[in-house]
């Protein structure tokens, strides 16, 4: 496989000049230059929350895994199953080194019964890559495995919010699901028949559209995937038909209220699932890297716990923040921000777990001053339905 592994200055995705001629203020993000903001991050959040917005996540990675061994080659390296997945589902979960520290999260695909599609994160992707390759080496002799980056050659563009199904359906000229729909009302099959982790293909003026019933705001929504070429038609298309493009401040606003981890944040290589709480996304039959480590932190239980942090105003805690109970050290910020749906700050935290049970007063030294805070169960934010 060929991916670029140390690029000399950021990327860009193919949708750059799109965000650049509409006024997004562009940052560095995980290797790539992205747009943190359009309009402003309160005002994108509540037009995901009330109608639909888009998002430009090209800088994700799309890699495709396929041949006779792929299946197995997935087993020992994701903590879900690969070879129970049904063609046409999605799954979420982990890829974790052998002290079960999360190298990456991810979402994968059933194609077809020897093909997958992997979304890695951006800033990782290259480290899953060779994690892979070397994996690859070892348990098949590099043989029965084909490993594509597909990164660079197609688009990736996120529409969510309560009206995203309408847009997404209204702009359809066809649509094929890849498994059965959630519900068939007798008339043509639309993404929005789609169950949650499913997906379809299409076509939008004739362009070619991959689409996951998927998303990373704690609302319904979709994830396309496009040709490069294609992908600033589409964005437009999108933008016309109602969505409000939105930058990197939001989506980390979004994840954050629906209680969703951020690799570097909730995950990392030192930090496993189950500290973070997501025991429900690691099989129990183990056979994949990390599965003992694993098993014996579900059985006998973890020093620290992922919980979230709740405070009114706006002075939220942020990465990093020391937690404190009676002027002690027990936690530390893993993400906090001014929450704009609950109106409140917002933060999750791992403590020690003796200080996990919700409804717990603890403090965050922000800046020298010890902030009141409260301990609550994950997410903050559901939505209605």
């Amino acid at each position: 496989m060929t991916t670029d592994l140390s690029p000399a200055e950021n990327l860009r995705t193919t949708l750059y000049d799109t965000h650049v001629a509409a006024g997004a203020r562009m940052v560095p993000f995980g290797g790539w230059d992205m747009p943190v903001q359009y309009q402003g991050t309160i005002a994108e959040v509540e037009a995901v929350r009330q109608a639909a917005g888009i998002f430009d996540v090209s800088h994700m990675g799309r890699l495709n895994i396929g041949g006779p061994n792929a299946a197995g080659l997935l087993d020992t390296l994701l903590t879900g199953s690969a070879s129970d997945l049904r063609v046409g589902r999605a799954r979420y979960c982990f890829i974790c080194n052998e002290r079960g520290g999360v190298i990456d999260d991810t979402i994968f695909y059933r194609l077809s019964d020897d093909e997958f599609l992997l979304i890695p994160n951006a800033g990782n992707r290259a480290a899953v890559a060779l994690w892979f390759d070397r994996q690859l080496a070892q348990h098949y002799d590099g043989r029965g495995v084909q490993i594509t980056d597909r990164t660079m050659a197609t688009g990736l563009i996120a529409v969510q919010g309560p009206q995203a199904a309408g847009i997404v359906d209204g702009l359809l000229e066809d649509f094929s699901p890849g498994a059965r729909l959630a519900r068939n009302p007798g008339r043509q099959p639309q993404p929005s028949l789609l169950r949650p982790y499913t997906w379809g293909r299409g076509h939008i003026d004739g362009r070619r559209i991959f689409i996951g019933r998927t998303g990373y705001t704690g609302e319904d929504g979709f994830e396309l995937a496009v040709q490069s070429s294609d992908a600033a038609h589409i964005w437009e298309r999108l933008t016309q038909a109602g969505a409000t493009p939105c930058g990197l401040g939001a989506r980390d606003v979004l994840r954050l209220e629906a209680g969703l981890p951020l690799h570097g944040h909730e995950l990392a290589d030192t930090i496993t699932p189950i500290e973070a709480g997501l025991s429900r996304f690691v099989r129990r039959d183990g056979g994949f890297n990390g599965a003992d480590v694993l098993d014996h932190q579900r059985v006998y239980g973890t020093p620290r716990q992922l919980v979230g942090l709740t405070m009114p105003g706006r002075s939220a805690p942020r990465a990093d923040y020391d937690v404190l109970a009676d002027g002690e050290v027990v936690g530390t910020v893993s993400s906090g921000s001014y929450s704009p749906t609950l109106e409140r700050c917002i933060a999750m935290a791992f403590v020690d777990a003796a200080y996990s049970e919700p409804g717990t007063a603890l403090q965050v030294d922000i800046r020298g001053r010890a902030a009141d805070v409260t301990t609550t169960e994950l997410p903050f934010y559901r939505r209605a339905g």
